[in-house]
């Protein structure tokens, strides 16, 4: 090619571009023919087959349930999913296995070590799109990890929503709340506290204890001897899933305290609020999502109908699946978008698609319209658990941030 013919086709190319990211056309690229494939890297065995099972269900579910409704313009999505057993190299090892065999469009994995380890890979390849469940602010990088979608707040939004709720509900009271941290010495632990501690500073917030623990199988006794000390009014737990929040407030009583308890996001499932409430406690904190029981939305209440027919079993839908089933929602709307540009689903095309969803509806997962022009979604809703119910009942309004 000449220097000149170089030119030409650069400044065409530039033209087009800069009517917008869908603006080239089919002169340029073909739009997707066949199935679409998302593969997954899933926990369904080991230390996190608990979430891993309804993982897995919920993507594969949302999948079947999208294909009855005549899939994505016409073309079928097909799940490929292998057991992770939450190992980090078994889990890259099916990555690369399925992007041979099966070459998905989207891939689900199960932490955020996957998908940072697969990162690399992901983007050279051009051709993939990947989620997790994790929450970490890492992975939500348009920048470095352009082909990543966090499926709602990272965990440091989720910590600025909550203290805003603190603020907002303590207003007129003589004294500002005292608050203690206890989160985990592992990324689910630590990754939102400094974005807490910051919002808290700007409110005025006094954060009087910071404890940092094991994630399990730890004697809580001088713990709890300094949040004694601190006599916090709210002590926020991180990092946890249960264990070992109720023994912290078991001790707690016992030495005369009766702070009150909140969380965020996955330690608000109903293990957690089940066992909290067998002590008394009303467990209050902040999700990305409404609950499974709830029936204000029309997508919560398609996953209940779906789950009526092909897994009666299930009677709690938890955060987990419908986490996954917004996965599954996202990427099939990415699908669309590119597909109705009738541009090909290689990155750059369905990293620009993700980036226009700055007024996506969710079906009322989330209360608000969902803007993931940052690749996660910055909103969250208060809930604190209601005694008579057993449920996690709404305790705000949606708060962005």
């Amino acid at each position: 090619m000449t220097d000149i013919n170089r030119r030409k086709l650069v400044k065409a190319i530039g033209a087009a571009a800069s009517l917008g990211p869908f603006a080239i056309g089919s002169s340029f690229a073909q739009a997707h023919k066949g199935d679409i494939v998302i593969g997954a890297s899933q926990p369904i065995t080991g230390v996190f087959s608990f979430a891993g099972a309804a993982m897995n269900n919920g993507l594969n579910d949302f999948v079947q349930w999208k294909n009855t409704t005549g899939g994505v313009l016409g073309h079928k999505l097909r799940y490929v999913s292998e057991d992770s057993g939450f190992k980090l190299d078994q889990g890259v090892a099916i990555f690369k296995k399925i992007m041979a065999a099966e070459k998905p469009s989207f891939f689900y994995g199960d932490s955020t070590q996957w998908a940072t380890a697969v990162a690399q890979d992901a983007i050279a390849s051009n051709s993939i799109m990947t989620s997790s469940t994790s929450l970490a602010s890492v992975v939500a990088n348009p920048v470095k990890m352009p082909q990543h979608v966090v499926p709602g707040p990272t965990y440091p939004r989720l910590h600025e929503i909550l203290m805003e709720y603190i603020a907002r509900t303590s207003r007129g009271a003589a004294s500002k709340p005292r608050i203690a941290y206890v989160y985990s010495d592992t990324e689910f632990g630590l990754d939102g506290i400094p974005g807490g501690k910051a919002r808290a500073e700007k409110l005025g917030l006094p954060i009087v204890a910071e404890i940092v623990t094991k994630q399990s199988g730890i004697d809580v006794t001088t713990e709890v001897a300094k949040l004694r000390r601190a006599k916090p009014d709210i002590v926020i737990f991180q990092g946890y899933i249960l264990a070992p929040m109720p023994e912290f407030v078991r001790q707690l009583r016992e030495a005369g305290l009766n702070p009150q308890i909140m969380g965020t996001a996955w330690g608000l499932d109903k293990p957690a609020y089940d066992a909290l409430g067998a002590l008394g406690v009303r467990l209050t904190g902040v999700s990305p999502y409404r609950y499974g029981h709830e029936t204000d939305s029309l997508m919560i209440n398609a996953m209940r109908d779906y789950l009526a027919k092909a897994r009666p079993e299930v009677k709690h839908i938890s955060p987990f699946y419908i986490s996954a089933w917004l996965s599954g929602m996202i990427f099939a709307e990415v699908a669309e978008r590119c597909i109705k540009a009738n541009k090909p689903l290689q990155l750059p095309h369905m990293k620009s698609a993700l980036e226009s969803m700055t007024s996506w509806d969710t079906g009322g997962i989330t209360g608000l319209l969902a803007d993931l022009s940052g690749h996660q979604i910055p909103v969250g809703r208060m809930y604190s658990y209601e005694p008579d119910k057993k449920t996690m009942e709404p305790a705000s309004g949606w708060i962005k941030v």
